[in-house]
Formats: structure tokens, C-alpha cells, sequence
């Protein structure tokens, strides 16, 4: 590894979801461990097809933005409910609660955001299952 860059492949990332108990619903490939990055962070996340995200979440602090890489669906934000397909970025603010669903094809995202330590909160969330 470089100090002047990082090259990996996100396919390449260990698959974090089953580790956790999500493998039914989806992949989530978080590699910031796996590029040394310290101040970024980036997630790979497939979405199987007709599903939704195993859990919705928000940040105190951090900044995100979802890129759509390929397949369409929808993204809570807060209570309202969008539209996404390929290409579509989404920004999200801290403190909006987020999480996907998939149609029938799948859903392919990017997340990118500032890294903050122990930032992120699970939220109870019916659209998800988990309220």
C-alpha cells in the first residue's frame, strides 16, 4: 500500500453483512480499513432483489451521499420516500433517518461520507420490519 494512494477492488472487501446477520437481505462491502483510509469512508452495498434495507440509521454528525450504481428503488428519508435509479445521487444531511428498498431486479449503491467514530445510530423503523 502506497502512501500516496490506495487501489482495491470493492468486490474484493469482505462481506460484512452476514458476519451480522443481514446476508438474507444484502451485501455491505465497507472498505475504509481495507483503502487506509482515514478521514473517508466508503461502502459497496448490494441489495438482493424485492428487499429492504435490514435496518434503517441516521448520524449525529456525518454527512452522506448515496450514489445509485445500478437496478432501481426506493430511499426513506425521514418520512418521505423516493424514487432512485442509476446514476441518482442522493445527498443526506446528519440526523435524517435512512434505508432502501430494492425492486425486482436489485439495487446497487455507494455510500460516501466523512469517517466519524461511533456516529452512526440503528433506528426502529416500521418501513424496515424494525418498529
Amino acid at each position: 500500500m502506497s502512501e500516496r494512494y490506495t487501489l482495491r477492488n470493492l468486490g474484493d472487501v469482505d462481506d460484512a453483512a452476514p458476519g451480522f446477520g443481514f446476508g438474507e437481505s444484502w451485501e455491505a462491502r465497507v472498505a475504509r480499513t481495507a483503502l487506509g483510509a482515514e478521514q473517508t469512508g466508503v461502502a459497496l452495498f448490494r441489495l438482493k432483489p424485492g428487499r429492504r434495507s435490514p435496518f434503517a440509521h441516521r448520524h449525529d454528525q456525518a454527512e452522506e451521499i448515496y450514489v445509485i450504481l445500478r437496478g432501481h428503488g426506493r430511499m426513506r428519508l425521514d418520512d418521505e420516500v423516493v424514487d432512485v435509479g442509476p446514476l441518482d445521487a442522493v445527498r443526506v444531511a446528519p440526523r435524517v433517518v435512512r434505508a432502501f428498498e430494492a425492486d425486482a431486479d436489485g439495487l446497487d449503491f455507494l455510500a460516501v461520507g466523512q469517517h466519524h467514530p461511533r456516529d452512526g445510530e440503528l433506528v426502529a423503523d416500521a418501513w424496515v420490519g424494525g418498529g
